[in-house]
């Protein structure tokens, strides 16, 4: 069965997204690319721009789903996983609008499911990216190639859920790490 799966890589100012098709003869590119709200704007209305753009996006591709990168940040800088909430929900708003489901990814997931590490360097995950799609170049900007390893990475764990579900075996689930506290 092919299906297509819509990565995304939010951003306030670089949204990199990439969408690639899942079938029997493995995983191929469909598109990808960026969005960039102008910087000049005021937040809202970069975030009306983000998100006009994505419906775009969604309703050209048309995914089965998208995948967006968990959000985290540094306890030292909480405003900004505030503006990258405000990111992912106008992106998780266009998808929904046009009924396709939203899933989350955490970067050490998407790491481990390309790489085998969570501990993988950005030019692995990009090798990786290049080398399950048989691209000739690297993406172009590095969000688009993020994006990619984040529908693939997806693509990955579902195929596991799925030999799992075969076996009548629950998968496993990651542990969640509560934060400490000083």
């Amino acid at each position: 069965m092919r299906r297509v799966i819509l990565g995304v890589d939010p951003g306030l100012r670089t949204t990199g997204y990439g969408a690639i098709v899942v079938g029997r003869d493995g995983l191929r590119l469909v598109e990808g690319g960026i969005v960039t709200p102008d910087p000049g704007l005021p937040l809202e209305q970069r975030l009306v721009q983000l998100h006009a753009a994505m419906v775009e996006v969604v309703c050209a591709i048309r995914p089965a789903c998208m995948v967006v990168e968990e959000l985290w940040t540094a306890y030292s800088h909480p405003p900004t996983a505030v503006l990258m909430g405000h990111a992912r929900g106008v992106i998780a708003l266009a998808a929904g609008a046009q009924g396709v489901a939203v899933h989350s990814l955490a970067h050490a997931m998407v790491k481990r499911a390309l790489v085998g590490s969570g501990a993988a360097r950005k030019a692995q995950v990009k090798g990786m990216v290049i080398q399950l799609l048989g691209l000739t170049a690297p993406p172009q900007p590095d969000d688009v190639s993020d994006a990619l390893a984040l529908a693939i990475a997806f693509a990955n764990v579902e195929a596991q859920r799925e030999r799992f579900a075969e076996l009548g075996v629950a998968m496993p689930q990651r542990r969640s790490r509560a934060p400490r506290l000083a």
